[in-house]
C-alpha cells in the first residue's frame, strides 16, 4: 500500500477528431440532406419503419445516423427529429457516452453465421429494459452470409412491435434481396468538396490551429469525400504541426501530392514545346521521392483545371472550388498560352500513359516516354535534330534584326549586310526621256556586269516603263532572299553592340535552368516592363518564352507578322533591359513565328532600313563617273549610292507597287496602317 503521500499519475488520452466532432442530431450530418430530412420528417409524422437499410462509402455517417436514429426514438420525448439530450437515453447515446443497453451494435464482419442470427432472434424475444424500442444496428451488414440472411428473414419480415433494425453496408449488392425488399434504404453519397472544406475550417477554428492557403483541399483530396477519412488526414497534419501551424510544404510532403511548383514548371515547358526543360522536370520528381504514377495523375488533374478555364473563362474558376489566387492568376496564364485544342490533346495522352502506369515494372520508363510524346504531338513536323536548327536559325534572325537595328540608328553595317544590299542594286542606268525603255532589254545583261549609278527619284519615268519590260527583277529580289545564312562569325555581331560585363554586372544567360527561371518569374519581367507601353501590348499579349541559349532568349509569337515587328523596332532591347533589371541576367532577345521550325533568317529584311536614310540628301552621280566608283570599292562593301539605288530601285518593284504603305515602318505602321497612337517612352 502506498503511504499518503504518494501522487497519483494522470494518463492524458488524446482522441481523434473524428470521435471528438462525432454528430449528435442530424442537423449535425454534412452533406446528407437527402437522407436527414426525410428521416426528420417520418419522426415528426411518427412514421417510422421496423427496418432500414443505410449503404454507401466509408465515412459518410451511415453508423452515425443509426446511433441518431436510435435516440430519436428512445428519447424521453419521443420519438422526435431533435432529441432533448438530458435524458438517460440521450446522454448515454450521445459522443463520448457509455452505450444503451437496449441499442445493441453488431459488427457482422464477425457475427455473420446462422449461430449468431439465431443468437440475436433469441434476444429480440425479451422486451427493452428501459427505453421503448430495443434497437440492433448491423455494421458491415453485407459481410452476412446468405444462410444468415436467411435465418434472420422471419424476424425482419415480422418482428415485434418493440424492435427496430438499422443495416449498414458499403455494399448493398451483397445484402440478399428478400433483406432489401423489406427495408426503406438510404444512399449515403460522398461529400461535396466545397462543403467538406468549409466543414475542417470550422473544426480547425475549434482547434486553434492555423492552416495555411492550399492545405485543405490537400486534405480533402486525400480524403476523397469521406469526412472520417479526411478528419484523419486532418487530425494527423495537426499533430505534426509547429508553431506556425499546419504549412502547405509540410502538407504536399506528408501526404504525397506533388508540389505545385512542379507541376507549374511542367506545363510551361509543354507549353512552350521545351523538351529540355521537361525531361528537367521529370529528373526533379525522381529526385525529390515522388512517385511518378501520382506526378501523372497529378498532371492530369492540372489539365483539367486549365481546360475548364480555357473553356468556361473567368467563370471556370468557380467550377476549381478553393484555388489560392496567385496559383488561380497562373493556371489564367497557363490556360491561355497552352489553348483548349492543344491542352485537350495533352490531356488525352496524359489520360493514355496514366493507365498503362498500372502494375508497370518501370514507371519512370513511361512517364519519359509520355514527356516526349508530349513533345512530338506539339511538333510533329521537326525532325530529329532539329532543335539546334531552330536555336541556329534564332541567332541567325537576331543576327539579321541586329543589323537592321543598327541601320536605323546610322551605324556601319557589316560587310555581309552590305554585299546582300549590293546583291539588290538594280543593273540598267536610266534611260533618257526620249528613247523608249524597251529598246534595252535589262534581262540581256548579268546584274553584276552592269554598272549602277544612282539617281534620284524624280527622275525615274514611271508611267513610260511597261510593266511587261521588267521580268529580270523578281529572280534579282529572290537571290537576295535565297542567300545562306551569315558564317558563324557573323553571328555574334549584335552581341558587340552591348558591352561586356565587368566585375559585379549582370551574367549572361546559359541554358535550360534560365529558362525555367524566366518562365517562373516572366510575369515580374512583364511588370518591369510595363513602363514600355507598346512593346508591353505586344509581347503580354502574343509571346512567350521558348528557350534560353548560350544567352539568347527567344520568344515565340503567335504570328509571323507579329515576330517581324518586334524584331524591327527597339522591342527587343527592352525585353532585354527588363530581363537585366528583373533578374540580373544578361540575355538578346529575338523573336520567333510560333510553330516555325529553323526558317532562314529573312536577309531581305536588312534592305527597307535602307528607307529610312534621306534620299536627297546626297547628289545624284552621273553615269559617266558612276563605274569609277564603283571599281574603286573593296569587293563586298557597298557604296552609299548604291544602297541609295538599291532602295529606290526596291521600292519600285512589282510587289511595292501592289502595296503603296510598303514603305512605312515602326510607328508610322501602327498609326497610318492601324489607327493607333504611339505612346512615347520615357
Amino acid at each position: 500500500m502506498r503511504g499518503s503521500g504518494a501522487r497519483t499519475r494522470v494518463i492524458r488520452v488524446n482522441q481523434a477528431l473524428y470521435r471528438r466532432y462525432r454528430p449528435d442530431t442530424f442537423a449535425d450530418i454534412v452533406g446528407q440532406d437527402h437522407v436527414t430530412e426525410p428521416l426528420m420528417q417520418a419522426l415528426r409524422s411518427d412514421r417510422v419503419a421496423h427496418a432500414y437499410l443505410f449503404s454507401g462509402p466509408r465515412g459518410c455517417g451511415k453508423t452515425s445516423s443509426a446511433r441518431i436514429l436510435a435516440r430519436c426514438l428512445n428519447c424521453a420525448e419521443g420519438p422526435t427529429d431533435t432529441p432533448c439530450g438530458t435524458c438517460d437515453s440521450c446522454v448515454e447515446l450521445a459522443r463520448g457516452g457509455t452505450g444503451s443497453v437496449d441499442v445493441v451494435e453488431i459488427d457482422a464482419a464477425s457475427h455473420n453465421g446462422v449461430d449468431d442470427a439465431r443468437e440475436l432472434r433469441d434476444r429480440a424475444a425479451f422486451a427493452p429494459a428501459r427505453d421503448a424500442y430495443k434497437i440492433f444496428i448491423l455494421d458491415e451488414a453485407h459481410m452476412v452470409t446468405p444462410q444468415g440472411f436467411n435465418a434472420l428473414l422471419k424476424l425482419v419480415e415480422e418482428p415485434p412491435p418493440h424492435i427496430r433494425f438499422v443495416f449498414a453496408t458499403t455494399e448493398p449488392d451483397k445484402v440478399i434481396g428478400t433483406i432489401r425488399s423489406r427495408t426503406h434504404h438510404y444512399p449515403f453519397r460522398l461529400v461535396p468538396p466545397a462543403l467538406l472544406t468549409d466543414y475542417l475550417a470550422t473544426l480547425c477554428d475549434a482547434e486553434n490551429v492555423a492552416v495555411a492557403s492550399g492545405v485543405l483541399p490537400l486534405v480533402v483530396r486525400a480524403g476523397g469525400g469521406s469526412v472520417r477519412d479526411s478528419l484523419s488526414v486532418l487530425d494527423q497534419l495537426m499533430a505534426g504541426s509547429g508553431p506556425e501551424g499546419v504549412t502547405y510544404d509540410r502538407a504536399i510532403a506528408l501526404l504525397g501530392f506533388t508540389d505545385g511548383a512542379l507541376l507549374d514548371d511542367a506545363v510551361d515547358a509543354l507549353a512552350a514545346g521545351d523538351g529540355a526543360s521537361l525531361f528537367a522536370v521529370v529528373e526533379r520528381v525522381i529526385h525529390t521521392g515522388h512517385e511518378p504514377r501520382r506526378f501523372v495523375e497529378d498532371l492530369l488533374e492540372r489539365l483539367r483545371d486549365l481546360l475548364i478555364l480555357a473553356a468556361a473563362g473567368e467563370d471556370g474558376a468557380k467550377a476549381l472550388g478553393q484555388v489560392p489566387l496567385d496559383q488561380l492568376d497562373r493556371m489564367h496564364d497557363q490556360a491561355r498560352r497552352l489553348g483548349l485544342e492543344r491542352g485537350s490533346r495533352a490531356a488525352d495522352q496524359v489520360n493514355d500513359a496514366l493507365t498503362s502506369m498500372i502494375g508497370a515494372t518501370s514507371p519512370r520508363l513511361h512517364l519519359e516516354l509520355l514527356c516526349a510524346r508530349l513533345i512530338a504531338a506539339e511538333s510533329p513536323q521537326i525532325p530529329f535534330g532539329a532543335t539546334e536548327g531552330r536555336a541556329d536559325a534564332s541567332r541567325a534572325t537576331a543576327s539579321a534584326a541586329g543589323t537592321a537595328r543598327a541601320d536605323a540608328r546610322g551605324r556601319p553595317r557589316s560587310p555581309l549586310a552590305a554585299l546582300v544590299v549590293s546583291t539588290r542594286d538594280p543593273a540598267p542606268a536610266p534611260a533618257p526621256a526620249a528613247e523608249p525603255v524597251a529598246a534595252e532589254p535589262v534581262a540581256a545583261e548579268p546584274v553584276a556586269a552592269k554598272p549602277v549609278a544612282a539617281k534620284p527619284v524624280a527622275a525615274k519615268p514611271v508611267a513610260a516603263k511597261p510593266v511587261a519590260a521588267k521580268p529580270p527583277l523578281p529572280p534579282v529580289a529572290e537571290s537576295a532572299v535565297e542567300m545562306p545564312p551569315p558564317p558563324p562569325d557573323t553571328e555574334t555581331e549584335p552581341a558587340t553592340e552591348a558591352p561586356a560585363a565587368a566585375p559585379g554586372e549582370p551574367l549572361e544567360a546559359s541554358g535550360g535552368e534560365d529558362a525555367e527561371l524566366l518562365r517562373r518569374r516572366w510575369t515580374e519581367v512583364l511588370g518591369t516592363l510595363e513602363r514600355r507601353r507598346v512593346t508591353w501590348v505586344l509581347v503580354s499579349q502574343s509571346a512567350q518564352v521558348t528557350h534560353v541559349e548560350e544567352g539568347q532568349v527567344s520568344l515565340a509569337f503567335s504570328s509571323p507578322q507579329l515576330a517581324e515587328r518586334f524584331n524591327g523596332g527597339q522591342h527587343a532591347e527592352n525585353v532585354a533591359l527588363a530581363i537585366r533589371e528583373t533578374l540580373g541576367l544578361q540575355v538578346r532577345v529575338v523573336g520567333d513565328a510560333a510553330g516555325a521550325v529553323a526558317s532562314p533568317p529573312p536577309a531581305a529584311r536588312v534592305a527597307p532600313s535602307a528607307r529610312r536614310e534621306p534620299e536627297a540628301s546626297a547628289p545624284p552621280s552621273s553615269p559617266a563617273t558612276a563605274p569609277n566608283a564603283r571599281q574603286s570599292e573593296p569587293a563586298g562593301v557597298a557604296s552609299p549610292a548604291s544602297r541609295r539605288a538599291a532602295a529606290t530601285e526596291d521600292e519600285a518593284s512589282d510587289s511595292d507597287d501592289a502595296a503603296p504603305d510598303a514603305g512605312l515602318t515602326g510607328p508610322e505602321v501602327i498609326a497610318t496602317m492601324l489607327g493607333g497612337t504611339v505612346v512615347e517612352d520615357e
